[in-house]
């Protein structure tokens, strides 16, 4: 039997991984034409048990793929691309600042439904690819009416990135899109020793392609704390003054509804509970009971 030459196998993975670095470095100019798109993006929270979480946002940009194909982009290493910034010797990647009000935002309002309009702008053209959010040093929390400084852990990022690929804004008007970013504080929170680090865990959707669950739980006084949950999928939230509860993001399928009560009332569960896009699953008024 013929022996295969091993040069021949560094030689062959020495193109392979020429190819791969080459698809994201080389000098690639933008073929499509430079238009514009208006692009909104919206913040919301998956909500934690505390009475405010505060974060510093300081900047809100995105990069965008400009080239006519940009999965062959797919392959490329988007977190070292994020975190420097700058996308070396490859003109279709493009930065663009949204010009996002800096300021410290307590992401605990933006619940059961609440949105911010975190930034509009109109940017170039094209897939966008990575969100970056820039975050300051101003974080803090309070639970049980006191105040908590909100650490980013030693040798983490001082910055959020979401990775996309390029398809998944909804353009609801001919070059403009929309997206949200759901802020998931019972995640992104750790308590170690009494103090707490911020560690962002950020989920994006479309209220078009995605389903909701909403009712109103009383009394207040029971302080329930709603989990929408199946094999592939948990979620929560925390009901307003009102009693009023809404989770948005969800993928169509069926869902138990679990509410944690407290003061001694007693929990409630629903199961079965259909979601789809097309129709809110509304679960009208649930009083507990003790």
């Amino acid at each position: 039997m013929k022996k295969t030459n091993p040069f021949y196998w560094i030689a062959a993975s020495a193109i392979l991984v020429s190819l791969v670095f080459t698809a994201c470095n080389k000098n690639t100019s933008i073929e499509n034409p430079l238009g514009t798109q208006s692009v909104s993006l919206y913040l919301t929270d998956a909500p934690g048990v505390f009475d405010n979480v505060f974060v510093d946002i300081k900047s809100v940009s995105l990069l965008i793929d400009t080239s006519k194909d940009t999965r062959k982009k797919d392959t490329c290493n988007w977190d070292r691309i994020g975190s420097s910034r700058h996308a070396k010797n490859d003109s279709s990647l493009v930065w663009q600042d949204l010009g996002v009000k800096a300021g410290v935002y307590d992401i605990l309002k933006l619940r059961n439904g609440v949105d911010t309009l975190l930034a509009k702008n109109t940017v170039v053209k094209g897939a966008i690819r990575l969100i970056k959010i820039e975050l300051g040093t101003s974080h803090s929390l309070v639970k049980d009416s006191i105040v908590y400084p909100l650490n980013i852990p030693f040798n983490e990022q001082s910055y959020i990135l979401v990775k996309l690929k390029g398809h998944e804004w909804d353009e609801y008007l001919p070059n403009a899109s929309r997206l949200w970013l759901d802020f998931d504080i019972s995640r992104s929170i750790v308590e170690k020793n009494n103090q707490f680090y911020l560690k962002p865990v950020i989920k994006f959707f479309t209220v078009k392609s995605t389903a909701s669950v909403s009712g109103k739980v009383t009394p207040k006084e029971a302080q329930a704390v709603i989990t929408v949950f199946n094999s592939t999928d948990t979620a929560y939230a925390l009901p307003n003054h009102e009693g009023h509860f809404k989770i948005r993001g969800l993928k169509d399928g069926t869902y138990s509804v679990f509410i944690n009560a407290s003061n001694g009332y007693a929990d409630t569960t629903f199961t079965n509970v259909s979601v789809s896009k097309t129709k809110e699953a509304q679960l009208g008024l649930i009083t507990l009971k003790k």
